[in-house]
């Protein structure tokens, strides 16, 4: 935020002297305004203009790329109005140096104004202040996982999963894929047909109650169920 704020106010205060630079003087006490634009790709010329065909023009279009740069906290924005400036301040000093055979400050020779030195400032300005300018923040666009269990949700409103099978929101089955009903296998897939010559083995059924009168267990030994196994034979009762 601090950033965009001082970028902001450089960028201003660039494209500012940008646009007052044609009013001061450039060569020799010549302001800017005294420039047509086509003597910036055809050699400079003292043919007197008027302000909209000056080159007052495209330092006005930086100011407004400047504006929309700052409202927008667009960083490309205002490089490229700083880029506007510094070319075309260049581009009559390649031609004013061609028309006059050099260029000087200063040295009691008619030489570079103000004006121009404003024009290089403002555009060295804009470029620093597309610098400083942080720019947009980047939107974060929250986002949902989508539910695996249940699949992306159809446009007919049904949950779809990934092989095909949609599901009713209101708890009825499933169909089957590409909208075919389920096949019909019964109430238990598994039971035999009425054909089937298979039978299950049959169990009698358990008593009624409890499970009966406890039987004897035979003797591992030979003795009888009224023989007590450990009693010796070859002694009396």
């Amino acid at each position: 935020m601090v950033r965009n704020v001082i970028g902001s106010v450089l960028a201003l205060a660039g494209a500012a002297a940008a646009v007052c630079s044609p009013f001061r003087a450039w060569f020799d006490g010549r302001q800017g305004i005294d420039y047509r634009i086509q003597d910036l790709f055809g050699g400079i010329t003292d043919a007197q203009t008027e302000i909209m065909s000056s080159i007052v023009l495209p330092y006005a279009f930086a100011a407004l790329v400047t504006l929309l740069g700052v409202v927008l906290r667009s960083r490309l924005l205002v490089a490229l109005a700083g880029l506007v400036v510094l070319g075309f301040t260049v581009l009559w000093m390649v031609r004013q140096g061609q028309a006059a055979g050099y260029l000087s400050v200063g040295g009691g020779l008619p030489g570079l104004g103000d004006g121009v030195a404003a024009a290089l400032g403002g555009g060295f300005l804009l470029l620093l202040a597309a610098v400083v300018m942080r720019g947009r923040a980047p939107r974060v666009v929250g986002f949902e996982e989508p539910d695996y269990d249940r699949g992306p949700v159809g446009p007919a409103g049904y949950a779809e999963d990934p092989a095909g099978y949609r599901e009713d929101p209101a708890g009825y089955p499933p169909e089957g894929p590409a909208g075919y009903p389920p096949e019909e296998t019964g109430p238990y897939p598994w039971a035999p047909g009425p054909n089937d010559t298979q039978r299950l083995p049959a169990y009698p059924p358990p008593p009624p109650y409890g499970s009966g009168p406890r039987q004897p267990r035979p003797d591992p030994y030979g003795a009888g169920p009224a023989q007590d196994p450990f009693r010796d034979d070859g002694r009396g009762p």
